[in-house]
């Protein structure tokens, strides 16, 4: 196999991001932590985690300007106007292996950025889970499949990840160690993460391991999780001390979501995992 001509194949255009610096405070801005900008009837989420009972408020960690990102968005993946904000629950740190981990994470799409307001964050909102107020600068940069999702459906074709490195080298694929964006393909840490999103929506508990998913599953699973389930977001540490010291203790959340979802404009179905370093 040509490893070189098949990675080629999975070229993606991502948004990359860059967080740091004074945020633009502007209504509907592009923005990390800090308040979000929601509608009048919005019901901040509130996750009760299965093993301490708690009934937590998520985390704001990013809303972004579809409009402004646009002009990123090569592949038109993204709606072209309206807000899309992002919140996680940071005090149960949910990996994403148990469907009970549903509402641990949420994605919030609002199409009229003409009748949003900055919200006030709950006051059961610990401080350290309230995130500092950042800058986030967008360009585009092209995606390519990881060794991991490469794998997925051509373990057989490859011998070892030397093969695979080299054809990295030889396009000129350099990622760097801290990376966040939208779209593209996914940076995993560990392993493969599409397997473990479309094992769980259909009911698996993956926290002990895989010996229970029956083997239809798990070839089904393989064979169409890597098409159907795409990344939103990526989110890497931030370019903030105080914000390190919470992200560097586990290491990046990834938000996938379905393909069809995505071109529906359904964010409600967003799946997170968690890997650490």
């Amino acid at each position: 196999m040509n490893i070189k001509k098949e990675l080629l194949k999975t070229r993606r255009n991502s948004i990359q991001l860059e967080i740091g610096g004074n945020a633009d405070f502007k209504t509907g801005s592009t923005h990390f932590g800090g308040t979000p900008d929601v509608p009048e009837n919005f019901r901040w989420p509130y996750y009760i985690s299965e093993n301490s009972g708690k009934s937590n408020p998520l985390s704001f960690i990013a809303q972004f300007d579809l409009e402004e990102l646009s002009r990123y968005d090569s592949d038109n993946m993204l709606p072209k106007t309206g807000l899309l904000s992002f919140f996680y629950d940071f005090d149960s740190m949910t990996r994403g292996l148990d469907p009970n981990d549903k509402g641990s994470a949420a994605v919030y799409y609002f199409e009229n950025k003409n009748n949003l307001k900055t919200a006030e964050l709950p006051k059961d909102l610990k401080p350290p889970f309230r995130l500092p107020s950042l800058k986030i600068t967008a360009s585009s940069v092209m995606s390519y499949q990881s060794y991991e999702d490469f794998l997925l459906q051509r373990e057989k074709l490859i011998e070892n990840w030397d093969e695979f490195e080299s054809a990295q080298k030889s396009i000129g694929i350099d990622e760097p160690q801290n990376i966040s964006k939208l779209l593209g393909w996914a940076n995993p840490i560990q392993e493969n993460m599409t397997r473990a999103c479309e094992l769980v929506s259909r009911g698996y508990y993956l926290g002990d391991g895989w010996d229970h998913v029956t083997p239809l599953d798990k070839q089904e699973a393989e064979q169409w999780s890597g098409n159907d389930w795409l990344p939103l977001f990526q989110l890497d540490n931030a370019a903030d001390s105080d914000f390190k010291q919470v992200s560097a203790s586990f290491g990046r959340i990834y938000y996938y979501i379905r393909r069809d979802d995505l071109t529906a404009r359904n964010f409600d179905n967003v799946w997170l995992i968690m890997q650490n370093y």
